[in-house]
């Protein structure tokens, strides 16, 4: 057993050093690990938080957005399994596009992901913030945000050690809750709790309501539901399972996630009682009233509490690592400023995590309040850097390998790319303008590094092309 696990490493170092890198990381992530990062950053009781938003724009039919969901970013998690496979470096898209399709792209590809995952730990923290001041009233929203940022920060310096007990500890806590509300909402149905409750196949599909416009709208919703399991790619150099470890984790926590979303809120909607919408009053507390009315205010707290611990200290960690890892691949190449790649005595992108922490301390005091502007501009990066992806895929395989796999390299990125690019052209106007405004800074930063001569030497094909591993001496900012 120890020397087939020697020999798996020697493996991945190989691979690693083929690309002109040397193995920094740690490796220690099992795929079960890389299963259980990416669950924790989907995070499995994601619905309870937008039920009532989600009921009320899709006629009730909450887990059909679920399933519509599912089934639009499978072509994407397809692409990214595709490309982890060839190219089993840290910086997720950039890394990906950059070698599958060209190094420019692979810079905006990072660029433009970079505002989702720079942003995803200010939404969360933010958002568990509010949801703090509903638990304690009058406190001030600032210090709760910057409690979870100092926490996360800690957990993330401890190394990868520390977030993989920590993930699987919080996986642990919301898959009992949701256990939990299973039987809470089989026992209300049953002895018939709430009148009017039961249930039945409408909230899956009732063909009286289903539109197009409705699913259009449906597959919007959905697909950000989903965004999350992409981050598994930015911990490829630190995974033990060989080049498939991340794909595989990816496309098995897409189907996992999605069936408990789907399972929940199917549970909820009947509990719902077949009622048409919810109320300004009760949208934003929706699922917490049923669990509520199903059980008692209790558990409606318990389920509070789960809620913003998952979102401000579990997800949140989650999306801070993930970041850390694409500033740390970006800065490697010679993209960002160099002492974002310098690792730690823990093996960790120590300068990276306390960037990411300093920015969240920051933009949690601006943002405060402003969720929706936030949820706009981390959409508008992850969508666009999708679409250069699916992308990617064809050029790497189709073009470059000339690979006859036309369903698995042509057919489903070409659909990843119109669905996406779909969900993006009916995008907010906010996220529209600030993308832009940011991809313009990025051509700045792009042009600066062109001009002074810091780009990236990109091997196309690794395999062919060996290059050294990059050495400390290398002239970098």
């Amino acid at each position: 057993m120890e020397k087939s696990s020697r020999s798996a490493e020697l493996s991945s170092q190989e691979q690693l050093e083929a690309y002109g890198y040397k193995q920094e990381l740690k490796r220690s992530v099992s795929t079960t690990d890389l299963l259980v990062y990416g669950l924790v950053f989907m995070v499995p009781i994601a619905p309870w938080a937008i039920f009532g938003v989600v009921y009320n724009a899709a006629g009730g039919m909450v887990p059909l957005v679920y399933a519509i969901g599912l089934v639009a970013m499978i072509f994407t998690a397809l692409a990214y399994q595709q490309m982890a496979k060839s190219i089993p470096l840290a910086g997720s898209v950039f890394s990906y596009v950059g070698r599958g399709l060209h190094p420019t792209a692979g810079f905006f590809a990072g660029w433009a992901i970079l505002l989702d995952y720079l942003l995803v730990p200010t939404l969360l923290y933010v958002f568990a913030a509010e949801s703090m001041v509903g638990i304690f009233p009058g406190s001030p929203r600032w210090l709760w945000a910057l409690i979870f940022v100092a926490v996360n920060t800690v957990v993330n310096l401890l190394g990868i050690s520390s977030i993989k007990r920590m993930n699987r500890i919080f996986l642990a806590i919301e898959l009992i809750f949701v256990v939990i509300f299973i039987v809470i909402a089989v026992n209300a149905l049953a002895t018939q709790a709430i009148p009017g409750a039961e249930l039945t196949m409408s909230p899956l599909w009732d063909a009286s309501k289903v539109t197009g416009p409705l699913i259009a709208s449906a597959l919007s919703i959905a697909v950000l539901s989903f965004l999350g399991f992409d981050g598994i790619s930015t911990m490829s150099e630190e995974a033990t399972g060989g080049r498939n470890a991340a794909g595989r984790a990816m496309i098995l926590a897409l189907f996992l996630v999605a069936f408990l979303f789907i399972v929940q809120t199917w549970l909820a909607s009947a509990l719902a009682g077949g009622r048409e919408s919810f109320s300004d009053d009760e949208v934003g507390n929706a699922f917490f009233t049923i669990v509520a009315a199903a059980s008692n205010s209790g558990w409606m707290t318990a389920f509070f509490v789960v809620n913003v611990l998952a979102i401000g200290i579990a997800n949140a960690m989650a999306a801070q690592a993930a970041t850390s890892r694409l500033l740390y691949s970006m800065s490697r190449d010679r993209q960002l400023p160099k002492f974002l790649s310098k690792i730690d005595a823990r093996q960790v992108p120590r300068n990276a995590i306390i960037l990411v922490s300093a920015l969240s301390a920051v933009l949690v005091l601006f943002f405060v309040g402003q969720i929706d502007i936030i949820s706009a501009l981390v959409n508008f990066g992850a969508l666009f850097g999708f679409m250069l992806l699916h992308l990617s895929v064809i050029v790497h395989y189709v073009v470059r390998k000339k690979s006859r796999n036309f369903l698995l390299h042509l057919v489903v990125p070409i659909l990843g790319f119109l669905i996406i690019g779909y969900v993006l052209l009916n995008a907010a106007p906010e996220a529209k303008i600030g993308g832009l405004i940011w991809l313009v800074i990025g051509a700045g930063v792009f042009t600066y590094y062109k001009v002074t001569g810091r780009t990236a030497d990109l091997a196309e094909n690794p395999q062919d092309e060996p290059k050294p591993a990059k050495r400390e001496t290398e002239h970098q900012l």
